[in-house]
C-alpha cells in the first residue's frame, strides 16, 4: 500500500499531504461530537484514508456499558477489522527504536500505531501543545528521520511535525533512562481486495447483531445515575480539571458512543432504525445536558436526566433487536 506522491514523505503509507487532507465525515462539523476517544478517531481517519468505509465498524458502539466509574473506552474489535477490512492490528515489541520500526514497516505498506506525548503535537494547540504532558494514540503515515519530519494520523485529520518537536516526541533530545517504550501496535492491510459493498453490509450486519446481543445486561445509564448522585458533592468541591476529566470519562465517552452507533444504526438499516435513531439522539443530546449542568458547578438534581436517558437506552436497543433479530 506504500505510496510515494508529490510533496510527500518517503516511506510514507499513502502519500497524502496535510494540507489538502479532507477528515471523514464522522469527524464533521455538524456531528454533536466531533471527536470520540484518540484511539477511535485514529482508526477512523486511517481506513478513510486507505480507501476503506469506517461506517461498517461501528456496531461495537452497542455495548458501551458504564464500568464503576467511567464508560466503555471503545476500541474497534479486531476481529471486525480483520473480517470487514482485512486489517490486521496486534502489538508490537519495541525492541529497537520507533523511527526504526516506522521506517521499515512503512516501506513494506505497513504502519504503527504508538501512543506519543501531546505536549509536542502541533495539532493539539488548543489544549496540550507545549503546556501539558498528556499520551495519545497516533498512526504514522510518513516519517523523514533525516530530515527530522513526521506526518501521522491524529484527532479529526492528518498533520505533520518536524525539528524541535519531532526530537521532542522520540525523546532524541533528553530522554530519562527509567523510561519505558511506547505502547506499540503493527497494522497490516493484508487484504489483497476489499470487499464488495453487499458483503460488507451482510458481515457488519452479522457483527452489529453479535455486539447487540452482547450489550450490558443491565441499564447502564441507570447505574450510572446512581453514581453520579454520588459523585456530586466532590465534583462540585474539586477544581476545574476534575471536573474536566470526570465528564470526559462519562458523559462524553457515553455521548460520542451512541452517537457513533446512531451513525452506524443509519448507515446499516436506513430509515428502518428510525425510532432507535430518535432514542438515541434523545440520549446524545441528554448527554450534552448533564456536560452543561456539570459545568456551572452548581448543585443540582440529575435524576430525571438519567431516568430519561436510562428509558431513551431501553427503547433504543429494544428496537434494534426488533430489526436485526
Amino acid at each position: 500500500m506504500a505510496v510515494t506522491a508529490a510533496g510527500s514523505i518517503a516511506p510514507c503509507l499513502t502519500g497524502l499531504d496535510p494540507a489538502n487532507y479532507v477528515p471523514h465525515a464522522l469527524h464533521g462539523s455538524d456531528r454533536a461530537y466531533v471527536e470520540s476517544n484518540c484511539y477511535l478517531d485514529v482508526i477512523i481517519e486511517l481506513l478513510a484514508a486507505s480507501g476503506r468505509d469506517p461506517f461498517a465498524m461501528l456496531g461495537g458502539a452497542l455495548r458501551v456499558d458504564f464500568e464503576g466509574d467511567q464508560f466503555t473506552f471503545l476500541k474497534p474489535w479486531p476481529e471486525d477489522l480483520e473480517l470487514l477490512y482485512g486489517v490486521d492490528i496486534h502489538e508490537m515489541q519495541p525492541y529497537r527504536s520507533l523511527r526504526t520500526q516506522a521506517v521499515e514497516q512503512l516501506a513494506t505498506g505497513r504502519t504503527v500505531i504508538v501512543e506519543l506525548d501531546a505536549f509536542h503535537l502541533p495539532d493539539t494547540a488548543a489544549t496540550s501543545y507545549g503546556r501539558e504532558h498528556v499520551k495519545t494514540s497516533v498512526a504514522i503515515e510518513a516519517i523523514d528521520d533525516r530530515g527530522e519530519r513526521l506526518r501521522y494520523f491524529h484527532g479529526t485529520g492528518l498533520h505533520e511535525l518536524s525539528a524541535g518537536d519531532y526530537r521532542g516526541v522520540f525523546g532524541l533530545d533528553a530522554q530519562p533512562a527509567s523510561a519505558l517504550p511506547p505502547y506499540l501496535e503493527l497494522v497490516r492491510f493484508d487484504a489483497a481486495e476489499q470487499l464488495p459493498d453487499e458483503e460488507l453490509r451482510r458481515r457488519a450486519t452479522d457483527l452489529t447483531r453479535r455486539h447487540l446481543a452482547a450489550r450490558p445486561a443491565s441499564n447502564p445509564f441507570g447505574r450510572f445515575g446512581e453514581r453520579l448522585s454520588a459523585d456530586l458533592p466532590t465534583l462540585l468541591e474539586a477544581d476545574p480539571d476534575y471536573y474536566h476529566d470526570y465528564a470526559f470519562a462519562t458523559v462524553r465517552m457515553a455521548g460520542a458512543a451512541m452517537e457513533l452507533a446512531d451513525t452506524h444504526a443509519c448507515w446499516l438499516l436506513g430509515s428502518a432504525a428510525a425510532a432507535a435513531r430518535a432514542d438515541l439522539r434523545r440520549i446524545i443530546d441528554g448527554c450534552k445536558v448533564l456536560s452543561f449542568r456539570l459545568a456551572r458547578r452548581r448543585p443540582f438534581s440529575p435524576e430525571a436526566e438519567i431516568a430519561e436517558i436510562a428509558g431513551a437506552w431501553d427503547r433504543a436497543m429494544g428496537a434494534l433487536d426488533g430489526l436485526l433479530a
